[in-house]
């Protein structure tokens, strides 16, 4: 069943069980099939069954008990998502008010990879690497470039805050342009770290340019959300 990749094969058996438990097939409160029928219906070693009950075990999804078997404990993602807005007023709405728990994990100066389509370079940068939780969860982490004369205006509410509202809400700062672009990927080894996920686990990676009135990029975003934190949704003109 499983593919000849370079994923351990229990990687890929978690991501199948933790597939099924999002999709209610395995409902939170039932019990598992067996080790032995896992073991026969994936055609996998009886190691490479508890090495993916371990795993999601460690995400919150499972519980195994001794003489009772393994029950379904959550949900992956829980009930909250990030909705992909396609306009940049809908785009902060979402964020205004949200209050997550943010961990700023790396601060620095440094510049940004820009492409010819963001614009040029601003004279300097803020840099933060944060973690974004709720209920304990990590549910994305961000690489946000900040102009550093944009970043001066308002230094300590850029450490606490959701940033783009607070873009939006500052004064003199006119955002003339601006896009995002989002690519499904798997988690390397940082990203599994800082979200406590599986290494390879699916992942939305979201890019946000915001440039200013002279040009020059005023805001980098580079998000990595967790898959299941993500609900993609676009009207459909006729």
């Amino acid at each position: 069943m499983f593919e000849r990749i370079p994923i351990p094969r229990y990687v890929q058996l978690a991501d199948v069980m933790r597939h099924r438990i999002k999709r209610g097939i395995w409902g939170r409160g039932e019990t598992l099939p067996s080790i032995d029928r896992l073991m026969q219906e994936f055609d996998v070693a009886r190691v490479t069954v508890r090495q993916a009950i371990h795993l999601l075990a460690g995400e919150g999804l499972l519980s195994p008990q001794r003489g009772r078997g393994t029950f379904v404990t959550a949900q992956p993602g829980g009930q909250r998502r990030l909705s992909v807005q396609t306009t940049l007023d809908d785009l902060v709405e979402m964020y205004r008010g949200d209050t997550p728990d943010l961990s700023n994990i790396v601060e620095s100066q440094a510049t940004p990879i820009l492409t010819e389509r963001d614009g040029f370079a601003a004279p300097s940068y803020f840099h933060m690497r944060r973690v974004h939780s709720r209920d304990g969860e990590n549910y994305c982490v961000v690489s946000i470039f900040i102009d550093e004369r944009v970043f001066n205006l308002a230094p300590d509410r850029f450490r606490r805050e959701v940033v783009i509202p607070l873009f939006a809400s500052l004064p003199g700062v006119e955002i003339v342009k601006a896009y995002q672009t989002l690519n499904i990927a798997a988690a390397d080894v940082e990203v599994a770290r800082d979200l406590r996920i599986a290494v390879n686990a699916p992942v939305a990676e979201i890019r946000r340019v915001f440039t200013g009135s002279d040009g020059s990029v005023i805001y980098l975003g580079e998000a990595t959300y967790r898959g299941d934190y993500i609900h993609l949704e676009m009207d459909l003109k006729p």
